[in-house]
């Protein structure tokens, strides 16, 4: 039987309404949801009875998981699990990226080969703030001027994490910096599996376009970043408890909104890999 679903927002992202999360999903399911996911770049699972292994279980039918660099962030129990967070415990914190708001970026975008996709669970919410954004960057590669699409043809742009962090997170150690050097990626990116062309820089990520001057670079970059944050490509999700969104990195990036520092905001994320014939898809 197929899926039954509702579309997010028009022709970008999807919520399955009759999907339990869980890794003995029935193989014809699991294709469905597969599929949906990425031919709609994000996909919600609302109303989860969410559990690491549950969460583990099915994002390995998806790929392999990454563990992260930040490995201080680890659920201690679930190394494939990414804690986002301003918990703190026995004077710790446990999660990462706090409670301020998140710029605009790609997950892994500074690996060599990076993810394929993310998965975010709501475990617990604060009292306001904390929405999360995604920007469809297939539907705005699709919608740039013949010329523009000219020009960003064969140009590849610095993807860096130390970048990132000096303005979004708090600095790696010497360690996890040498495990993420700068790494050249293409500015369009063609994606392994639907095949459709997407931007692939993000503001957040990414401080230069390879081979040009500084300041033509630096212009090129905010026009695209200006374009790829139109209204008619964004959409804004307010969490509820129990909420699992899967994202594509190949055709989306995502923000968060500040939230309530008084309130605790616990996170769990997996980082898919692409399969093995298509870690490389450029």
């Amino acid at each position: 039987m197929a899926v039954s679903t509702q579309p997010l927002m028009e022709a970008f992202g999807v919520q399955y309404l009759d999907v339990t999360l869980d890794a003995d999903m029935a193989d014809e399911t699991f294709a469905d949801v597969e599929r949906l996911w990425y031919d709609n770049g994000i996909a919600l699972f609302r109303g989860q009875a969410l559990t690491e292994t549950s969460i583990i279980g099915f994002c390995r039918r998806l790929g392999e998981l990454e563990i992260h660099v930040r490995e201080e962030y680890l659920d201690p129990d679930y190394p494939e699990l990414l804690q986002v967070s301003n918990k703190v415990e026995a004077g710790r914190e446990v999660g990462i990226l706090k409670d301020k708001e998140l710029g605009w970026h790609h997950d892994q975008s500074y690996m060599i080969e990076p993810a394929i996709g993310s998965m975010l669970c709501a475990f617990e919410l604060p009292a306001w703030g904390g929405d999360t954004y995604f920007a469809n960057l297939a539907t705005a590669y699709e919608a740039l001027p013949k010329n523009m699409k000219l020009l960003l043809e064969g140009l590849c742009a610095v993807h860096s994490y130390e970048y990132f962090n000096g303005t979004w997170s708090v600095p790696t150690n010497e360690k996890q910096s040498n495990r993420t050097p700068p790494v050249l990626q293409p500015v369009v990116r063609t994606h392994p599996i639907t095949g459709r062309k997407a931007i692939y820089v993000d503001p957040a990520m990414v401080p230069l376009i390879d081979g040009l001057p500084e300041d033509e670079s630096r212009d090129l970059l905010n026009e695209l970043f200006d374009w790829i944050i139109r209204p008619e490509f964004v959409y804004r999700h307010q969490w509820q408890r129990g909420d699992a969104i899967l994202w594509d990195n190949a055709s989306t990036m995502h923000r968060r909104d500040a939230f309530d520092p008084a309130s605790t905001r616990l996170m769990k994320r997996t980082t898919i890999r692409p399969r093995p014939e298509l870690a490389v898809p450029f």
